[in-house]
């Protein structure tokens, strides 16, 4: 039941080429730093990145799609100031983009968590976004099906942990970090304080049944 890694490395160390990663955070918010620079140290690529947004300036998923380790972006906000890396691996045709808004994207990767088979939502109907996508029309109102999004792996940032990996966020670096933690088959957490005894459970946000490692890193950029 102990979940702790012994370092940043030997938490990344299970994802291969090609596999699929959700990678928490909103803005600078809740980002899984750490683990983000652990993995571009232990050389997966082909990777598709699943966040809120493409990263900016040198950090983050910037500091991916900077090195070529990237194949595909799956997001809500592509472009956003300082987006340079993405802009120029989108411009140069190396790597795909899926465009889904942001509310659909929380929920798609919810519903994975869930086990659910989808759900319906009136965002992007009659646009290009439901172009090939079931839907429907209720009380007037057009909706768009919309799958459950899953992933091989989660990145994630909290700021606190215990051993058995329940977890605890601070303010709003919540964000995305909970429904990803679901949505993966294998969640990975950084959290800023790992406690010996376990978190009280009026604190835990994520429980540890979602978590599959949890490792200390205290920076919090």
């Amino acid at each position: 039941m102990d979940k702790r890694a012994k370092d940043l490395a030997e938490a990344v160390a299970p994802i291969p080429d090609g596999a699929s990663v959700m990678i928490g955070g909103f803005g600078s918010s809740g980002i899984p730093f750490g683990l983000i620079d652990a993995l571009l140290e232990q050389g997966a690529r082909e990777l598709t990145i699943i966040a809120n947004n493409a990263g900016a300036g040198e950090t983050g998923v910037a500091k991916l799609l900077r090195d070529g380790r990237v194949a595909k972006v799956v997001c809500s906000y592509p472009r956003s100031p300082g987006s340079i890396w993405f802009e120029r691996r989108f411009e140069a045709r190396e790597i795909e983009l899926e465009v889904i808004p942001q509310g659909t994207l929380a929920e798609r990767i919810r519903a994975a968590g869930g086990g659910l088979g989808g759900f319906l939502t009136p965002t992007g109907y009659g646009t290009l976004l439901a172009e090939g996508k079931e839907t429907r029309v209720i009380d007037g109102r057009g909706y768009v099906m919309e799958g459950p999004l899953h992933a091989d792996f989660a990145l994630l940032r909290a700021e606190a942990g215990d051993p058995w990996g329940n977890l605890s966020y601070h303010g709003t670096a919540r964000n995305f970090n909970p429904v990803m933690a679901m949505g993966a088959r294998h969640s990975i957490a950084e959290v800023r304080h790992l406690s010996e005894a376990p978190l009280e459970p009026e604190r835990v946000v994520t429980p540890g049944i979602f978590v599959h490692s949890v490792v200390e890193y205290g920076v919090r950029p």
